[in-house]
């Protein structure tokens, strides 16, 4: 659905956007991070078709952005971080007038504003004025409005942004729910927590350049090596006579517990347990310890920024 080739985008001097590398299958979600102005919204723009590329292509369904701009644009479904709804309209108006904008029959904006405005639960308040709604409420007409034409890929710009809790998990559950075997999902986004529970594919960004793509257990296993466990006991035990498999590093040993590093998990964890079922040793727990997102995007940041210090 997405398939870009070194993608790029220049302003005068400024390399906005440098040889970008992506390709999004139908149902799913990719999740774009990156900090300001790393490139990010001018990626979405040229995505869109509203900025040409300066070297490279981008096809979004089928269709070249630079070649098909009013097809990519009718396959596109696009929420903006200031999303600009019209506060003294109502629901109903609001959707209406963009049926419009996609010159949609009277009878297909009628049937596909109503749709939309059930999927989302909005429909009690469709005839209220938009100014009245929730934060929550405003973002899932926002959504509806992005969908009205019924795209096959939507470009989320910073979806839950200052927004409650509350309001942030609608929306994340609706996004979730929109994901389908024909519709494809971008999201750009700061909440890492967000994008580990959405997405199915991430690309890290650092000034225009795609520094790691890949589903979060690849970026876990490339970025932060191979995963940790710690196993506890019930009561003082002597880690140090447990014999280990050969890929397994013994990290720290307390009375109570160890924490080791395994290479090959599915492989040496039933050997580790079987081991300690011919011990005295009263196993309370074995658990891997959790790795985050937001530890693999740090590491990666600082470790780009390192080379950036070095040359």
């Amino acid at each position: 659905m997405i398939e870009t080739h070194d993608l790029s985008k220049q302003f005068h001097d400024f390399m906005a956007v440098d040889g970008v590398n992506l390709n999004v299958q139908a149902g799913q979600i990719l999740a774009l991070l990156g900090q300001n102005g790393a490139g990010k919204t001018t990626t979405v723009r040229m995505l869109t078709s509203l900025l040409y590329p300066s070297r490279g292509w981008a096809r979004v369904a089928g269709y070249d952005v630079a070649k098909n701009g009013h097809d990519v644009r009718a396959s596109v479904g696009v929420l903006t971080e200031q999303h600009g709804l019209y506060m003294r309209m109502t629901a109903i108006e609001y959707l209406d007038f963009f049926g419009q904008v996609y010159s949609l029959s009277a009878s297909a904006r009628k049937l596909r504003s109503d749709h939309l405005l059930e999927y989302f639960g909005l429909t009690e308040s469709a005839h209220r004025r938009i100014g009245e709604y929730s934060k929550g409420m405003r973002q899932k007409l926002a959504l509806a409005r992005a969908m009205m034409h019924d795209p096959g890929v939507l470009l989320l710009d910073e979806p839950t942004s200052a927004m409650d809790p509350e309001s942030a998990r609608l929306v994340r559950d609706e996004i979730a729910r929109l994901k389908s075997s024909q519709r494809t999902i971008v999201i750009c986004s700061h909440n890492l927590t967000e994008v580990e529970s959405l997405a199915d594919q991430i690309a890290i960004i650092y000034r225009g350049r795609i520094l790691l793509q890949g589903t979060m257990e690849e970026l876990k296993r490339d970025v932060l090596g191979p995963p940790e466990y710690e196993i506890q006991f019930t009561d003082a035990w002597d880690a140090s006579r447990l014999e280990l498999p050969k890929d397994v590093e013994m990290l720290s040993r307390t009375a109570t517990s160890f924490k080791v590093r395994v290479k090959r998990p599915q492989e040496s964890n039933p050997q580790i347990l079987k081991s300690l079922s011919k011990t005295s040793a009263s196993v309370m727990a074995f658990q891997e310890e959790p790795r985050t997102l937001e530890q693999v995007y740090l590491k990666v940041m600082t470790d780009a920024k390192g080379r950036e210090n070095v040359h």
